[in-house]
């Protein structure tokens, strides 16, 4: 079993909360609008991270990141894309297992065509009424398990 991560929509705040629930992952992918390179280097710190570039995500610490990535972890395709809308294909025909998405702010788990699609919302500053949340997916032999996790936060 792989144990990853899942966070988006930082916006340039990692909050405490989110470092300790990372803690012990096996890697972390931060699904883009990092906000500042400092994120990526704090998260570094408690796990290797795949990480794409948001529309947010200007200047030229951003341009280290790309704005999709697919890689491949216990067994099990990721593809990464920040908005849900710009991706441009199917990803069953092309044996991806689960596509990861931010941008929305809207945290959510969903199965289609046997792939999962997991966009585990913002875990930056509160925007409207929406959660603070990130995600925790585990790589098992029977497939991925995603579960959201609410953070605390006042803003």
């Amino acid at each position: 079993m792989l144990r990853l991560g899942v966070i988006s929509d930082t916006h340039g705040l990692l909050r405490r909360e989110a470092e300790q629930r990372l803690k012990g992952v096996d890697h972390i992918i931060h699904a883009g609008d990092i906000g500042r390179a400092e994120i990526i280097e704090r998260l570094r710190a408690i796990a290797p991270v795949t990480a794409i570039r948001g529309n947010v995500d200007k200047g030229p610490w951003a341009s280290l990141f790309r704005d999709t990535e697919t890689v491949t972890l216990g067994g099990q395709t990721i593809h990464v894309v920040h908005d849900i809308h710009d991706l441009p294909f199917d990803p069953a025909s092309r044996g991806i297992d689960i596509v990861i998405s931010g941008h929305s702010h809207k945290p959510s788990i969903e199965s289609k065509d046997r792939v999962l699609f997991l966009n585990p919302g913002s875990a930056g500053p509160r925007r409207f009424s929406l959660p603070i949340t990130l995600a925790m997916l585990e790589l098992t032999a029977n497939g991925p398990e995603a579960r959201l996790h609410h953070l605390a936060g006042d803003r």
